[in-house]
């Protein structure tokens, strides 16, 4: 139905010479791709459009235009072909797939750790003041409040990285309305830059990358001894090892005023071997204590109401295994728990961005590539206060 008010949209275009009609339905199409990527009503995925039909349905005098496509045909052209409409629109799809491969739900870091955007590509010195502090004095009728001090602080992020990979859209993959062959290509290219982006935050937040540094000084993620303790042998196989990992979280302090640090919800990621095992923990309807003399009391599952969220990554796992040279047997052991969102950010200068390349007569004339599409982002793992977190191992 689309295709065919482009195609009508066209017609109109060719006579009459308006612009306005191709901005139109581009912005259409642009909008039911992504309600198509939120799975909202009225949405178009990727896979519903044809080369074939968007080209003849979008460049002028489509039918005989493709024919000149044939690899067969050897006819040469009166007339430049115009086929920027149509590889503006082919930009659009293959944009809408590489997003759709990016964002995949099983990379659970993505998910949990938030994109922080910078102007920096050289990495940012982050300004900030250290917290008051329960300074708060009583203050007698007509006496002066006191001043409460500040001080300076800042933590350094690491300089960004920039990444991408490019698809090209043949006269052989329009002609042969070779799409599905197209919209895996851009799928690897989401899916790589994807990958990419998880296993570097999976390795800062693992320890394997350490890039913390406060006040000039740069310190290891993960510490058995002060300034703060976020490393410890705890192997999750009942509800106390959760409530060690709870307690030693909650015992963070910061580092200025001595005061507890403010922890809400927090998350838990283990691998695939303990996921049954902890969300058995976690959603467990009463506990069972049983004493010496065969004594059962019956409580409500303790760790129930604490708020955490439960993941599993095999690719946490294996980042485990090969970054942090375990073995197969003890990365299984590994689970990460707290507040993902305050440890931890991605630094990005900017986000997932496809770009169309220009029309290139060489390459059009050297390798028969109709249009060329670029996917880039830049960014960095950044570790923004390691007390947020615990790293639980066996």
């Amino acid at each position: 139905m689309l295709l065919a008010g482009i195609a009508l949209n066209r017609e109109i275009h060719r006579q009459n010479g308006k612009t306005d009609v191709q901005t139109q339905v581009f912005e259409e199409i642009t909008d039911a791709l992504a309600r198509g990527r939120r799975g909202e009503p009225g949405g178009m995925r990727p896979n519903e459009f044809s080369l074939r039909k968007l080209f003849t349905s979008t460049v002028a005098n489509g039918y005989e235009a493709l024919q000149m496509l044939d690899p067969r045909n050897e006819v040469e052209a009166t007339e430049a072909v115009d086929s920027s409409f149509f590889s503006k629109i082919t930009g659009q799809i293959i944009y809408s797939q590489i997003h759709q491969a990016y964002e995949n739900e099983a990379f659970v870091f993505s998910r949990l750790i938030p994109n922080v955007p910078t102007p920096f590509l050289d990495g940012e010195k982050i300004p900030g003041m250290t917290r008051i502090g329960d300074e708060a004095e009583t203050v007698g009728e007509g006496q002066q409040y006191p001043e409460a001090g500040f001080s300076d602080e800042y933590t350094e992020t690491p300089r960004t990285d920039k990444r991408g990979l490019i698809v090209s859209v043949t006269r052989e993959a329009i002609f042969s309305d070779r799409t599905g062959l197209i919209l895996g290509r851009a799928s690897e290219v989401g899916e790589w830059l994807g990958l990419n982006k998880e296993k570097r935050l999976i390795d800062v937040a693992i320890g394997a990358t350490n890039n913390y540094k406060r006040n000039g000084t740069a310190s290891n993620t993960y510490q058995t001894s002060t300034p703060w303790i976020n490393d410890q042998s705890n192997e999750l196989v009942d509800w106390n090892d959760i409530e060690a990992s709870w307690l030693l979280l909650r015992g963070m302090t910061d580092p200025n005023t001595g005061e507890p640090i403010m922890i809400m919800g927090s998350n838990v990621v283990v691998a695939p071997a303990k996921a049954f095992t902890a969300s058995r923990l976690l959603s467990a309807t009463e506990v069972r204590h049983t004493t010496n003399t065969n004594t059962q009391t019956l409580s409500s599952n303790p760790v129930a109401g604490l708020g955490i969220s439960l993941d599993n990554s095999e690719l946490f796992r294996s980042r485990v295994e090969s970054q942090l040279s375990v073995s197969a047997a003890n990365s299984k052991l590994y689970w990460l728990h707290g507040d993902f969102r305050k440890a931890f950010a991605y630094m990005e200068a900017f986000p997932l961005t496809t770009a169309q390349a220009p029309t290139n007569a060489t390459l059009a004339f050297d390798r028969d590539i109709v249009a060329r599409y670029k996917a880039s982002e830049r960014g960095v793992a950044a570790v923004k206060d390691p007390r947020y977190v615990i790293r639980n191992k066996n």
